[in-house]
């Protein structure tokens, strides 16, 4: 199968093209380098089944026209401004580099005649709906961030480009991805924090936001999985674990991974770590798991395996 994979020298995305490769699969990989590391490319050069272009898919008409002789069986776009932070400061990161990117790989498929997509949507979709149990089919939705409310937008000009187009459109809204490579994150800040300081750490909010943490090669897993075939239409899935970890937990996990002993956690306050941030949600995995994917790790687990690799 020929694959194009967008925001694939990032994170999630060097995992799915290893994967893919890894499955026989063709491979194109296209990103600006926003996010994504040049070494993530690099490791896949010599490798005859991949291909890399180095473009900013929102300069839309040099993005068709490169793409245009690429014959691709399917897109899975993941390029998208991964750091909730960042864009919470500025509206623009999320519409250009989350919403836009969309709009950009549906353009594409629709001059160039290409049928099937994955998207990477969110649990941020959903907003701040901590008294519920989250399920696709759940209504009257209203992100409170621009990162969520770019993603909601991005399905919803999906769901009517896949109308229009007669596309094959399989949606995953995951939680936080976590695990080998990561590049931000509570995490990732946190063992940063520790090396600066050793005896003190900084904790956004109260401590109490318990989230789930999915490890990236369960994802990958389900990725892979789940895309062999894509009936027409859309079609939505949460995917994630069960389990959730609160940030407290994370802390004490990462102190004990790394051998930090007597550290004293100085809380910043309030149950929310940043504006847009959600403190709490649960998914219902009723439709992925019918399906037949259920995650290896829990997400403490996860946590752990991902602060473990860090370590290394």
């Amino acid at each position: 199968m020929r694959t194009l994979v967008t925001g694939g020298a990032g994170f999630i995305g060097t995992h799915l093209v290893e994967r893919l490769l890894k499955e026989g699969n063709e491979v194109i990989c296209v990103d600006n380098f926003t996010l994504g590391k040049r070494e993530n490319v690099d490791k896949f050069l010599d490798n005859k089944k991949y291909k890399f272009y180095e473009i900013d898919i929102n300069d839309n008409e040099t993005f068709c026209e490169k793409l245009k002789n690429e014959k691709i069986d399917i897109i899975y776009h993941l390029a998208a401004n991964s750091d909730i932070q960042k864009g919470g400061k500025n509206p623009e990161v999320d519409y250009e580099d989350t919403f836009m990117t969309t709009r950009g790989v549906l353009e594409l498929m629709r001059r160039n005649n290409i049928k099937n997509l994955f998207f990477s949507s969110t649990s941020a979709i959903y907003g701040d709906e901590s008294d519920k149990m989250l399920s696709e089919d759940l209504g009257g939705l209203l992100p409170i961030s621009y990162y969520g409310g770019a993603k909601f937008a991005s399905e919803n000009f999906i769901s009517s480009y896949s109308y229009m187009n007669d596309f094959n459109t399989m949606i995953f809204r995951f939680p936080n991805v976590i695990g080998p490579n990561l590049t931000h994150g509570v995490i990732f800040d946190f063992a940063k924090k520790l090396k600066n300081n050793p005896k003190e750490l900084e904790i956004l909010g109260d401590g109490t936001q318990t989230k789930p943490y999915i490890y990236v090669l369960d994802l990958i897993d389900c990725i892979m999985f789940m895309t062999k075939q894509i009936d027409k239409g859309v079609h939505i899935y949460n995917v994630g674990v069960e389990s959730a970890t609160s940030v407290t937990k994370i802390a004490d996990i990462v102190c004990e991974e790394l051998g930090y002993k007597n550290v004293k956690y100085n809380y910043t306050g309030g149950n929310v770590g940043w504006k847009g941030d959600v403190p709490k949600f649960q998914y219902d995995l009723t439709k992925i798991h019918n399906a037949g994917w259920t995650a290896n790790y829990t997400s403490d687990e996860a946590v752990r395996e991902t602060v473990k690799v860090l370590k290394k």
